[in-house]
């Protein structure tokens, strides 16, 4: 298991990929930044596009890992998904947003995948 918080987070979003592959996402970008902010994972599921958030913890003490994906991670997650849609010519294209999430028990990943986790929120302008 890696031992530092960024060691930790860079083996669960190589964990994550794997996962997304093995069913079917093609990966089209990783660590998508902007000025917004980040997306994790930036693929593509039987044509839809997938701004997946990952979270991962070493146990379930303060809760399950796809609880800390609140209202404010999910506006910015939204934000870099319109820009990313915008500057790629995708505005047309179906699109929806995921959590991946790794509870690491005895170093071995619980994988869940969350689609449609939450939808976008209109409220904000970039």
């Amino acid at each position: 298991m890696p031992e530092t918080r960024i060691e930790f987070g860079k083996q669960a979003e190589k964990t994550a990929v794997e996962f997304l592959k093995t069913k079917g996402y093609k990966i089209l970008q990783r660590n998508y930044r902007t000025k917004f902010g980040e997306v994790d994972i930036i693929a593509e599921d039987k044509g839809t596009i997938c701004f997946v958030e990952v979270k991962a913890r070493h146990s379930s003490n303060f809760g399950v890992p796809e609880e800390a994906v609140f209202a404010r991670k999910q506006r910015q997650i939204s934000k870099a998904a319109i820009y990313y849609l915008k500057s790629n010519n995708l505005l047309e294209r179906s699109a929806r947003f995921d959590v991946l999430s790794l509870l690491y028990l005895d170093n071995l990943p619980k994988i869940s995948l969350i689609k449609d986790a939450f939808e976008l929120n209109a409220n904000f302008t970039l």
